[in-house]
Protein backbone atom coordinates (compact mmCIF):
# COMPACT_ATOMS: atom_id res chain seq x y z
CA UNK A 1 0.00 0.00 0.00
CA UNK A 2 1.19 3.53 -1.16
CA UNK A 3 2.30 5.55 1.88
CA UNK A 4 2.97 9.50 1.64
CA UNK A 5 3.22 12.37 3.99
CA UNK A 6 2.14 15.89 3.52
CA UNK A 7 -0.16 16.67 0.78
CA UNK A 8 -0.33 15.16 -2.69
CA UNK A 9 -1.36 14.52 -6.09
CA UNK A 10 -3.87 11.72 -6.36
CA UNK A 11 -6.79 10.42 -8.34
CA UNK A 12 -9.97 9.67 -6.00
CA UNK A 13 -12.08 6.87 -6.92
CA UNK A 14 -15.57 6.18 -5.24
CA UNK A 15 -18.14 3.56 -5.64
CA UNK A 16 -21.76 3.45 -3.87
CA UNK A 17 -23.85 0.47 -4.42
CA UNK A 18 -28.00 1.44 -5.32
CA UNK A 19 -30.72 1.13 -2.84
CA UNK A 20 -28.31 -0.61 -0.02
CA UNK A 21 -30.27 0.86 2.65
CA UNK A 22 -33.43 -0.89 1.81
CA UNK A 23 -32.23 -4.92 1.56
CA UNK A 24 -32.28 -6.59 4.35
CA UNK A 25 -29.86 -8.01 6.73
CA UNK A 26 -28.37 -10.77 4.43
CA UNK A 27 -29.05 -8.88 1.30
CA UNK A 28 -26.43 -5.70 3.05
CA UNK A 29 -24.09 -8.77 3.92
CA UNK A 30 -23.90 -10.04 0.39
CA UNK A 31 -23.15 -6.66 -1.47
CA UNK A 32 -20.14 -5.92 1.83
CA UNK A 33 -18.69 -9.36 0.87
CA UNK A 34 -18.74 -9.11 -3.08
CA UNK A 35 -18.10 -5.67 -3.49
CA UNK A 36 -14.28 -5.35 -2.45
CA UNK A 37 -14.27 -8.59 -4.68
CA UNK A 38 -16.03 -7.26 -7.74
CA UNK A 39 -13.61 -4.20 -7.49
CA UNK A 40 -10.50 -6.56 -7.45
CA UNK A 41 -10.93 -8.26 -10.21
CA UNK A 42 -11.45 -5.24 -11.82
CA UNK A 43 -8.16 -4.03 -10.96
CA UNK A 44 -6.54 -7.21 -11.79
CA UNK A 45 -8.21 -6.92 -15.90
CA UNK A 46 -6.81 -3.31 -16.19
CA UNK A 47 -3.60 -4.45 -15.33
CA UNK A 48 -3.63 -1.75 -11.80
CA UNK A 49 -3.18 -3.25 -8.28
CA UNK A 50 -5.58 -2.12 -5.81
CA UNK A 51 -3.45 -3.44 -3.04
CA UNK A 52 -0.71 -0.22 -3.72
CA UNK A 53 -4.26 2.30 -3.26
CA UNK A 54 -5.66 3.95 -0.24
CA UNK A 55 -9.13 2.41 0.45
CA UNK A 56 -11.68 4.02 2.75
CA UNK A 57 -14.44 1.50 3.53
CA UNK A 58 -18.03 2.30 4.34
CA UNK A 59 -20.57 -0.72 3.78
CA UNK A 60 -21.68 -0.49 0.41
CA UNK A 61 -19.54 2.36 -0.06
CA UNK A 62 -15.69 2.79 -0.84
CA UNK A 63 -12.93 5.96 -1.54
CA UNK A 64 -9.84 5.13 -3.07
CA UNK A 65 -6.86 7.45 -3.79
CA UNK A 66 -3.94 6.58 -5.32
CA UNK A 67 -1.00 9.09 -6.28
CA UNK A 68 -1.26 10.04 -9.66
CA UNK A 69 1.40 7.90 -12.04
CA UNK A 70 0.52 8.66 -15.76
CA UNK A 71 -1.73 5.75 -15.51
CA UNK A 72 -5.32 7.79 -14.96
CA UNK A 73 -6.62 7.25 -18.55
CA UNK A 74 -6.64 3.34 -17.80
CA UNK A 75 -8.30 4.04 -14.53
CA UNK A 76 -10.91 6.17 -16.86
CA UNK A 77 -11.01 3.77 -19.97
CA UNK A 78 -9.73 0.13 -18.69
CA UNK A 79 -10.57 0.01 -15.18
CA UNK A 80 -14.51 1.38 -16.03
CA UNK A 81 -14.73 -0.98 -18.68
CA UNK A 82 -13.78 -4.13 -16.15
CA UNK A 83 -15.92 -2.70 -13.86
CA UNK A 84 -19.17 -3.13 -15.66
CA UNK A 85 -18.12 -6.45 -17.34
CA UNK A 86 -17.53 -8.15 -13.54
CA UNK A 87 -20.89 -6.27 -12.73
CA UNK A 88 -22.39 -7.83 -15.87
CA UNK A 89 -21.20 -11.47 -14.83
CA UNK A 90 -22.42 -10.85 -11.72
CA UNK A 91 -25.97 -9.88 -11.84
CA UNK A 92 -26.34 -12.17 -14.74
CA UNK A 93 -26.61 -15.12 -12.13
CA UNK A 94 -29.00 -13.75 -9.80
CA UNK A 95 -32.39 -12.60 -8.99
CA UNK A 96 -33.28 -9.05 -10.29
CA UNK A 97 -34.29 -7.96 -5.89
CA UNK A 98 -29.58 -9.55 -5.86
CA UNK A 99 -28.28 -7.34 -8.16
CA UNK A 100 -25.55 -4.92 -7.94
CA UNK A 101 -25.60 -1.32 -9.63
CA UNK A 102 -23.43 0.96 -8.89
CA UNK A 103 -22.33 4.68 -9.39
CA UNK A 104 -18.90 5.31 -9.31
CA UNK A 105 -17.12 8.84 -9.53
CA UNK A 106 -13.34 10.16 -10.96
CA UNK A 107 -11.48 13.29 -9.53
CA UNK A 108 -8.36 14.20 -8.77
CA UNK A 109 -6.36 16.74 -6.45
CA UNK A 110 -4.57 16.86 -3.40
CA UNK A 111 -4.79 14.24 -1.17
CA UNK A 112 -3.22 13.63 2.53
CA UNK A 113 -3.24 10.78 4.29
CA UNK A 114 -4.36 11.98 8.06
CA UNK A 115 -5.45 10.26 11.03
CA UNK A 116 -8.82 9.01 10.49
CA UNK A 117 -9.21 8.88 7.03
CA UNK A 118 -8.46 11.09 4.12
CA UNK A 119 -7.74 14.81 3.98
CA UNK A 120 -8.53 17.87 1.43
CA UNK A 121 -11.23 18.91 -0.51
CA UNK A 122 -10.74 16.85 -3.57
CA UNK A 123 -11.68 13.97 -1.25
CA UNK A 124 -14.66 16.38 -0.01
CA UNK A 125 -15.28 16.68 -3.87
CA UNK A 126 -15.23 12.93 -4.62
CA UNK A 127 -18.30 12.51 -2.01
CA UNK A 128 -19.96 15.40 -3.43
CA UNK A 129 -20.16 14.27 -6.73
CA UNK A 130 -20.71 10.12 -5.67
CA UNK A 131 -24.29 11.81 -4.18
CA UNK A 132 -25.22 14.39 -7.01
CA UNK A 133 -28.28 14.10 -8.65
CA UNK A 134 -27.60 13.33 -12.02
CA UNK A 135 -26.05 9.65 -11.30
CA UNK A 136 -29.26 8.42 -9.39
CA UNK A 137 -31.00 9.99 -12.24
CA UNK A 138 -28.94 7.98 -14.76
CA UNK A 139 -29.38 4.73 -12.52
CA UNK A 140 -33.48 5.13 -12.80
CA UNK A 141 -33.77 6.35 -16.92
CA UNK A 142 -31.43 3.04 -17.75
CA UNK A 143 -33.05 0.26 -15.47
CA UNK A 144 -30.83 -2.24 -17.18
CA UNK A 145 -27.56 -0.42 -16.97
CA UNK A 146 -24.88 -1.68 -13.87
CA UNK A 147 -23.23 1.31 -13.51
CA UNK A 148 -23.21 5.48 -13.81
CA UNK A 149 -19.92 7.08 -13.98
CA UNK A 150 -19.32 10.47 -13.20
CA UNK A 151 -15.76 12.33 -14.27
CA UNK A 152 -14.82 15.92 -12.64
CA UNK A 153 -13.95 18.12 -15.01
CA UNK A 154 -10.26 18.17 -15.11
CA UNK A 155 -10.47 14.38 -14.99
CA UNK A 156 -12.73 14.36 -18.76
CA UNK A 157 -10.60 16.71 -19.73
CA UNK A 158 -6.82 15.56 -19.04
CA UNK A 159 -8.11 12.08 -20.30
CA UNK A 160 -11.07 11.25 -22.43
CA UNK A 161 -11.29 15.14 -24.21
CA UNK A 162 -7.01 15.07 -24.41
CA UNK A 163 -7.67 11.65 -27.12
CA UNK A 164 -6.01 9.58 -23.69
CA UNK A 165 -8.71 6.84 -23.54
CA UNK A 166 -11.26 4.83 -26.23
CA UNK A 167 -13.54 7.01 -24.42
CA UNK A 168 -15.16 9.51 -27.10
CA UNK A 169 -16.13 12.62 -26.06
CA UNK A 170 -20.04 11.97 -27.52
CA UNK A 171 -19.94 9.44 -24.75
CA UNK A 172 -20.34 12.07 -21.83
CA UNK A 173 -23.26 14.24 -21.28
CA UNK A 174 -22.15 17.51 -19.40
CA UNK A 175 -24.29 17.68 -16.52
CA UNK A 176 -24.07 20.43 -13.30
CA UNK A 177 -23.34 18.32 -9.52
CA UNK A 178 -24.62 19.91 -6.97
CA UNK A 179 -24.53 18.30 -3.22
CA UNK A 180 -24.56 20.74 0.01
CA UNK A 181 -22.23 23.46 -0.49
CA UNK A 182 -20.63 21.85 -4.28
CA UNK A 183 -21.24 23.01 -7.31
CA UNK A 184 -19.34 22.15 -10.43
CA UNK A 185 -19.56 20.52 -13.63
CA UNK A 186 -18.84 16.80 -14.30
CA UNK A 187 -19.45 14.47 -17.19
CA UNK A 188 -21.89 11.36 -17.04
CA UNK A 189 -21.45 8.07 -19.02
CA UNK A 190 -23.69 5.54 -18.57
CA UNK A 191 -21.98 2.09 -20.22
CA UNK A 192 -25.11 0.68 -22.41
CA UNK A 193 -25.76 -2.89 -21.24
CA UNK A 194 -24.75 -5.98 -23.29
CA UNK A 195 -27.02 -7.14 -26.07
CA UNK A 196 -28.64 -10.45 -25.24
CA UNK A 197 -27.13 -12.00 -28.16
CA UNK A 198 -23.74 -11.75 -27.06
CA UNK A 199 -23.81 -13.25 -23.98
CA UNK A 200 -21.94 -16.63 -23.66
CA UNK A 201 -23.22 -19.42 -24.66
CA UNK A 202 -26.00 -17.34 -26.69
CA UNK A 203 -25.45 -19.05 -29.78
CA UNK A 204 -25.15 -22.49 -28.21
CA UNK A 205 -28.90 -22.42 -27.34
CA UNK A 206 -30.93 -23.68 -29.28
CA UNK A 207 -33.04 -23.03 -32.43
CA UNK A 208 -34.96 -20.05 -30.08
CA UNK A 209 -31.77 -18.29 -29.64
CA UNK A 210 -31.86 -14.51 -30.30
CA UNK A 211 -30.29 -13.62 -33.60
CA UNK A 212 -26.55 -12.58 -33.85
CA UNK A 213 -26.58 -8.97 -35.16
CA UNK A 214 -24.95 -8.94 -38.75
CA UNK A 215 -25.39 -12.74 -39.12
CA UNK A 216 -26.94 -13.13 -42.55
CA UNK A 217 -30.82 -13.96 -42.41
CA UNK A 218 -30.64 -17.32 -44.35
CA UNK A 219 -28.85 -18.49 -40.95
CA UNK A 220 -30.68 -17.41 -38.53
CA UNK A 221 -32.62 -19.71 -36.28
CA UNK A 222 -36.72 -19.90 -37.06
CA UNK A 223 -38.39 -17.89 -34.60
CA UNK A 224 -40.90 -20.09 -32.43
CA UNK A 225 -44.49 -20.64 -34.11
CA UNK A 226 -47.09 -18.32 -32.55
CA UNK A 227 -48.81 -19.40 -29.43
CA UNK A 228 -45.81 -22.04 -29.24
CA UNK A 229 -43.89 -22.49 -25.14
CA UNK A 230 -40.55 -22.24 -26.43
CA UNK A 231 -39.90 -25.83 -24.72
CA UNK A 232 -38.86 -29.31 -26.26
CA UNK A 233 -38.24 -32.78 -25.49
CA UNK A 234 -35.93 -33.04 -27.94
CA UNK A 235 -32.35 -34.12 -27.15
CA UNK A 236 -29.68 -31.92 -28.39
CA UNK A 237 -26.40 -32.96 -27.12
CA UNK A 238 -24.90 -29.87 -28.31
CA UNK A 239 -27.32 -28.37 -26.01
CA UNK A 240 -25.52 -30.16 -22.77
CA UNK A 241 -23.21 -28.20 -20.14
CA UNK A 242 -21.69 -30.25 -17.64
CA UNK A 243 -20.22 -28.02 -14.68
CA UNK A 244 -18.11 -30.17 -12.25
CA UNK A 245 -17.44 -28.05 -8.88
CA UNK A 246 -15.37 -29.07 -6.28
CA UNK A 247 -15.18 -27.38 -2.70
CA UNK A 248 -17.79 -24.93 -1.27
CA UNK A 249 -19.62 -22.67 -3.61
CA UNK A 250 -20.83 -19.32 -2.81
CA UNK A 251 -23.90 -18.76 -4.58
CA UNK A 252 -26.41 -16.40 -2.46
CA UNK A 253 -28.93 -14.80 -4.58
CA UNK A 254 -28.00 -17.49 -7.83
CA UNK A 255 -30.44 -19.32 -10.14
CA UNK A 256 -30.27 -22.50 -10.93
CA UNK A 257 -31.82 -25.05 -13.57
CA UNK A 258 -31.49 -28.56 -13.52
CA UNK A 259 -32.62 -31.16 -16.17
CA UNK A 260 -31.83 -34.78 -17.37
CA UNK A 261 -29.70 -34.96 -20.03
CA UNK A 262 -31.87 -38.50 -20.74
CA UNK A 263 -34.97 -37.00 -21.04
Amino acid sequence: MAEWSGFRPCACIAVDAEAYGGKNDRRQSQTQHDLPRILDGAARGAGLDRAQWQIQRKGDEQIAVRPLDGTEPRLVDDYIRHLVAELREYNAQRVPTARMRLRAVVHQGLVELADNGFAGTAVVATARLLTARPLYDALAAHPDADLALLLSDDVFRSTVAGGHTTLSTDDFTRVTAQAKEYEATAWLWVPAPAAASREPGAAQRGKHAAPVPGEPAADRPEPAAAGATGISNEYRSDNINVTNIAGPVDARGAVFGFGSAGG
